[in-house]
């Protein structure tokens, strides 16, 4: 079992389909075809269902994903560690992350490695309440919170930056994917799939309010670990419907899944980032956040 094969089937599993999983791992389709039949051959075990119209995970496969994922996971750990012990004095930032911050991410990592190249920015994902601790008592540089600010301390500022718009994720052959924009109303009656409200509390009581706002109770469908175990489920063409990060669905491309804004954009979280006072370079943050040049910022 080899590394690239394992690498090969978490993309798959994870993309539901073939070609996007090579052009996530910039290979060929072939080659990402030929890792994970060698994997299937190695394990004896069908991991995907295929047909010419979709590709799933069998039982097995669905077994098999949490421990290549921690494998992969180990890998990467390793290799960051090799990494820091061979330049042990360059300095670090950590940052608290969150979902959907599509190219905002990618901007913050950009300006800190053209400006600051001496400085080592490490990422970690944490739910928002430990995440918040880990700012407080320096474990963090800085993080990322959506919904309610919260009030800063002698030791943590909070800057306010834009607001996340959430768009309509729905089965593309559904009527209502027909129109350019939606009103909330329009899904009274399909299910809403949605993350348990202890893994999200801001998302849900944002959209569950909105939607009571807009003169319904929406139609509770089943709950979902993952983003990508609730689209996949739209993917089947069953009536239903969730939210997801503008950012998300502008670098999802999935031909079974329609995202539709809402009208007049109902539903958006406000989005800061908390940082140490102590914190370098605060300013290249702020400005790479909101997506400005940092000699603008600075200017």
């Amino acid at each position: 079992m080899e590394l690239r094969q394992l690498r090969c089937f978490v993309a798959v599993a994870e993309e539901l389909h073939f070609g996007r999983a090579a052009d996530r791992l910039m290979l060929g389709q072939p080659a990402v075809s030929q890792q994970v039949r060698r994997l299937e051959r190695e394990l004896k075990v069908e991991l995907f269902d295929r047909s010419p119209r979709y590709v799933r995970l069998t039982a097995a496969g669905e077994r098999f994903l949490p421990a290549a994922r921690e494998v992969l996971a180990a890998e990467r750990a390793a290799s960051a560690l090799a990494a820091e012990l061979a330049a042990p004095s360059a300095p670090a930032f950590g940052l608290g992350t969150i979902t959907g911050l599509g190219e905002r991410l990618d901007r913050i990592l950009d300006a800190y490695q053209r400006h600051a190249p001496e400085v080592r920015v490490e990422l970690h994902s944490a739910p928002v309440q430990e995440r918040l601790a880990r700012l407080a008592d320096g474990r963090l540089d800085a993080a990322f919170v959506r919904g309610e600010i919260p009030a800063g301390t002698d030791d943590v500022r909070f800057l306010p930056l834009t607001a996340d718009e959430l768009v309509v994720a729905l089965p593309a052959r559904h009527p209502l994917a027909e129109r350019s924009e939606l009103d909330l109303a329009d899904l009274a009656e399909l299910p809403l799939r949605l993350t348990e409200r202890r893994n999200h509390p801001a998302l849900v009581d944002l959209v569950l309010t909105a939607c009571h706002r807009a003169g319904f109770q929406p139609v509770p469908g089943p709950a979902s670990s993952t983003l990508q175990d609730t689209l996949a489920a739209i993917g089947t063409g069953t009536p239903m419907w969730t939210v997801v990060y503008a950012a998300n669905a502008r670098l999802t491309s999935h031909p079974r899944i329609a995202f539709r804004p809402l009208r007049d954009r109902v539903l958006a979280l406000p989005l800061a980032l908390g940082v140490r006072r102590t914190v370098p370079y605060p300013e290249l943050l702020v400005a790479a956040c909101r997506g400005r040049a940092a000699h603008d910022h600075e200017s």
